[in-house]
């Protein structure tokens, strides 16, 4: 895992820190308006990082459209990168995911996958930063 160390903070220190819909999400485990998040139909190449600590997670080659709303993925970029957990909310079973590193509620895991992985982790956007690299290419104009 790029990062070895767990985030621990306080309720009030994620409140400051994320945006209220990211803590709603991210901290209270709720979910996200089917189709109404920034990723849903996004194409663009990158990484995806939890949006409350950094941690890469994803990787834009996985991605497909599921047809559910959410952004959806195949894999992990590694094992050690998501935690999953038995989930009985909502009146449903379903497997959370959440950041390895911060503890971030991210979403869940289907095994309805159409991929070669047969997983399908569905993915709330708020709950991700695309990093496509733009920031870190250096300035062509100097």
């Amino acid at each position: 895992m790029e990062h070895d160390d767990k985030i621990q903070k306080t309720d009030e220190e994620w409140e400051r820190e994320l945006t209220p819909e990211q803590y709603r999400i991210m901290r209270e485990k709720q979910t996200e308006v089917p189709y109404s998040g920034k990723y849903v139909h996004t194409k663009d190449k990158g990484v995806y990082r939890c949006a409350a600590c950094g941690a890469e997670l994803f990787s834009s080659d996985t991605k497909f459209d599921s047809g559910t709303g959410w952004p959806s993925f195949a894999e992990v970029l590694g094992n050690d990168r998501v935690k999953t957990g038995h989930d009985t909310s909502s009146g449903m079973e379903r497997v959370e995911v959440t950041c390895a590193r911060c503890g971030a509620h991210l979403g869940h895991v289907f095994d309805d996958g159409p991929t070669e992985t047969g997983k399908r982790y569905c993915i709330n956007s708020v709950c991700l930063d695309l990093d496509t690299g733009e920031a870190r290419k250096p300035d062509q104009s100097a």
